[in-house]
């Protein structure tokens, strides 16, 4: 049944015009053979007439398989494997074997015996069955990698890879995934940078497994291409084959809570309840018991104090709306060159021009200010992102986390702006609470900004 049910898939996947074909040919050269043979036998035999007419027959035939069905067989007959890229490495195990076989060929050589050529020859052949098997065993392999949609610098995050054996009737063995690092590159920015090991792989069948990465810094990190490396069956040769797979990862910075988060945190949480009065957590002020309130709002202590009820009122932390801010402009004399990153780790390129201090500086600030914009998505606010070139609309903050992350993930510095343009343009909005993390200097704030703003200096960010 197994053998039928493969003959049948072979044969409902074949080219039946090419198969008509081939057995047309083999029947025709069979023809061709016979007359052949009955044309040297008719020669020996003195029927020379015989053998001419045989002998011009086979040729005939053979001139008509070569110019009808050889065409018909060469057009359609798939050669993939001619652009098969393939990657050889001989082991150490591999040269240590072909120096066994030079230590037999030498005697073998110089007394002649048919043993010791029989034992070479065995040596060699177990060397050729190696490579063909291990051709064999990355031959129809395909590969796909699948990456989480949100990826955190830092935090470790599942990735999967699958891989799939297309071979109707042959199993792979052994196969390990790895990426391919460019030519002359000097950062690791590599998606993969741990092999994956398959040890067996099915016919027609699909393995998956699934693989932890950590990305140190936020940015783009870029793998255009992956390895798939076999030593199968006796580790003689490595084989590869190389897939032209490109895989992209944005990370984002870190929004765990940095030194310098709870830092700035309780002064923050300040500005913030010291705005509205609501239903909240945080105590806002005392006032006077009225019929309609609810005797667990009472604050006794204070009652009995003052000899009247009072009542607590709480900050309302569902109606923050805030405005945060990012000035990436960065107050140094180097030469910054300006824009965002598009790809690799173009944000550390770019961080390269300023000295290290100032580099660590914004670095720690795009992670302070990611931290910041997560709070406020944990406090359901209403969140409104600005900076250089990109601005958000006023909205929850589980809308715009994201875009807000994104472009932080590939903020680059950019040169000092005398005129501090995206600054002085958030007077405009007086209604919303601003955070701002800025380089500029102290004194360089707008005075209207200060009653509805909390700023955040880089220079108070001491690396």
């Amino acid at each position: 049944m197994a053998v039928h049910s493969t003959f049948a898939q072979l044969w409902s996947k074949a080219d039946r015009p090419a198969v008509r074909a081939f057995f047309v040919s083999i029947a025709a050269l069979g023809v061709a053979l016979l007359l052949a043979l009955y044309s040297g036998a008719a020669a020996e035999l003195g029927h020379f007439g015989f053998s001419v007419a045989a002998a011009l027959g086979a040729l005939a035939v053979a001139a008509w398989v070569g110019i009808t069905l050889v065409p018909v067989l060469a057009k359609r007959t798939p050669l993939r494997w001619i652009g098969y890229r393939m990657e050889y490495k001989v082991t150490r195990e591999g040269w240590i074997y072909m120096a066994g076989i030079l230590i037999v060929a030498l005697p073998a050589l110089n007394t002649g015996n048919n043993l010791l050529f029989l034992i070479l020859a065995s040596l060699i052949a177990v060397i050729l069955m190696s490579g063909v098997l291990s051709s064999i065993t990355l031959s129809g392999v395909a590969m796909r990698l699948e990456l989480p949609e949100h990826i955190f610098a830092g935090q470790t995050v599942r990735a999967r890879i699958e891989l799939e054996n297309e071979k109707l009737t042959l199993p792979s063995f052994s196969l390990k995934v790895e990426a391919v690092q460019p030519k002359g590159a000097t950062s690791p920015a590599v998606v993969l940078s741990t092999p994956v090991y398959f040890p067996y792989l099915a016919r027609k069948a699909r393995v998956e497994q699934s693989v932890p990465l950590t990305f140190a810094r936020r940015g783009v990190y870029r793998q255009d291409s992956f390895r798939i490396v076999t030593r199968f069956p006796f580790g003689f040769l490595q084989k590869a084959h190389r897939l032209d797979l490109k895989a992209q990862a944005l990370v984002y910075p870190s929004v765990e809570p940095a030194q310098e988060f709870f830092e700035i945190l309780p002064g923050l949480q300040g500005a913030l309840e010291s705005l509205n009065k609501g239903h909240g957590d945080e105590l806002y002020a005392l006032r006077d018991y009225v019929p309609n309130d609810s005797a667990r709002h009472v604050h006794w202590k204070a009652s009995a104090r003052l000899g009247s009820l009072m009542v607590r009122e709480f900050a309302r932390e569902e109606d923050y709306r805030v405005l945060l801010v990012f000035d990436p402009h960065v107050a140094t004399g180097a030469s910054v060159k300006s824009g965002l990153a598009t790809g690799g780790t173009a944000h550390q390129q770019n961080s390269a021009a300023l000295c290290a201090s100032d580099a660590e500086r914004f670095e720690r600030a795009i992670t302070l200010c990611a931290g910041i914009a997560w709070h406020f998505l944990e406090r359901n606010a209403e969140l409104q992102f600005r900076s250089a070139n990109i601005e958000t609309p006023l909205g929850p903050a589980s809308e715009t986390i994201f875009t807000i992350l994104r472009h932080l993930a590939l903020a680059t510095p950019l040169p000092a702006d005398p005129n501090h343009a995206l600054l002085s343009d958030l007077a405009a909005s007086p209604n919303l609470f601003k955070v701002i993390v800025t380089s500029q200097p102290r004194g360089s704030i707008p005075a209207q900004l200060w009653h509805s703003s909390y700023v955040v200096f880089l220079e108070d960010l001491v690396a």
